[in-house]
């Protein structure tokens, strides 16, 4: 929600609120006979009541939207977002109570006897009181800034979505190339003629690589051991157009199982890592590392490459900017993606916490 929008619901939570006040006091006024004494009465009703009312109520409203509101109840926490809450309120009563009863001079107040706050009333009950009305406050707090969580969220999804169709559709771009899908199927069938055991077998990784694709990446999220395989098949996939079998290391390192991650997280890396690799002689020229345990997944990939050798401009793949902004809608605040480019090495390390 735009911090105008949000703005201008504050201020007519109060204007109404302040509105609430001025009826009250006009009506509770209104049979006054002296123009001048009805004046002067209402104006030390206003100070009276800024403090009896106004003023707890403004800090607890505000106490509950910034601090009750994301600490406990946001994380569902509702007897310490109802403990505090009323701590809050009570804790504000009292201040304003005292400085109601101490810094402003008696005669300023106004008597219960004639309609005001300070008589008949006890003091305790006069806290409670200022107490009850500043937790309405604090519950309509709570309202709001609840109500403006929500349009938030959904705005982050229908965004979330809107990225994801767009990193959908580029991952299958990308993969679903008519050069890469040409070079793979012509290996493939040259693989027949020498041995067509493995040409099946390499077969069978294609069409698993193309079923993951289009139908097991449409959720949020899938099992990271899942994630492993579709890696494990298209880095098979890709060793066939190499007689060199050191040319790409994958390891994993933890234990996957349980965990979940979402879809095509870590291939954009690996896939660009294959095209600007330009010697498919050197052993470890692409290195791919899954580290997990319990509070990270950490993605490590090199690639080595020949600085001297201009790379053509590709157009399929995924640039930088576009997996990055996935990974902050995906992930906010719970990723870490460092890029190192040297001299004749492009590293990636993408830290992302577990759970």
């Amino acid at each position: 929600m735009k911090k105008s929008i949000v703005i201008l619901l504050h201020i007519g939570f109060w204007l109404c609120y302040l509105l609430l006040i001025a009826i009250m006091l006009t009506v509770f006024y209104r049979s006054s006979s002296h123009a001048v004494d009805q004046t002067a009465r209402i104006l030390n009703a206003f100070k009276s009541l800024f403090l009896f009312a106004y003023l707890p109520s403004f800090l607890t409203f505000y106490g509950c939207y910034f601090i009750v509101f994301p600490k406990y109840l946001q994380q569902k926490k509702f007897f310490l977002s109802f403990f505090f809450g009323i701590l809050i309120s009570v804790g504000t009563s009292i201040i304003a109570y005292i400085v109601m009863r101490y810094l402003i001079e008696s005669g300023q107040l106004i008597d219960m006897d004639k309609g005001g706050i300070n008589g008949r009333s006890t003091a305790i009950r006069t806290i409670l009181f200022m107490s009850f009305i500043a937790s309405i406050s604090g519950l309509a707090a709570l309202i709001l800034k609840g109500f403006i969580t929500w349009v938030n969220e959904i705005k982050l999804k229908e965004e979330l979505k809107q990225k994801n169709h767009e990193t959908e559709m580029a991952l299958i771009k990308s993969q679903l190339d008519p050069h890469f899908l040409f070079n793979t199927l012509n290996n493939i069938d040259v693989l027949i003629l020498k041995d067509a055991t493995e040409a099946s077998n390499y077969l069978n990784k294609l069409s698993d690589i193309l079923r993951f694709m289009l139908y097991e990446t449409k959720t949020d999220e899938i099992l990271l051991k899942k994630e492993i395989e579709y890696i494990e098949k298209y880095i098979e996939l890709q060793k066939i157009r190499t007689a060199n079998a050191n040319y790409v290391r994958f390891e994993v390192i933890g234990n996957p199982v349980s965990i979940t991650i979402a879809p095509m997280v870590f291939i954009p890396f690996i896939e660009n890592a294959f095209k600007h690799s330009t010697n498919k002689k050197i052993d470890n020229a692409i290195n791919v590392q899954l580290f997990i345990n319990k509070k990270n997944i950490i993605f490590v990939c090199k690639n080595k490459f020949d600085s001297n050798r201009k790379l053509k401009q590709e157009s399929n793949g995924l640039g930088n900017d576009l997996i990055q902004k996935r990974l902050n809608l995906i992930y906010p605040v719970q990723h870490i993606l460092e890029l190192d480019h040297q001299i004749n090495l492009y590293s990636v390390k993408l830290t992302i916490k577990n759970g």
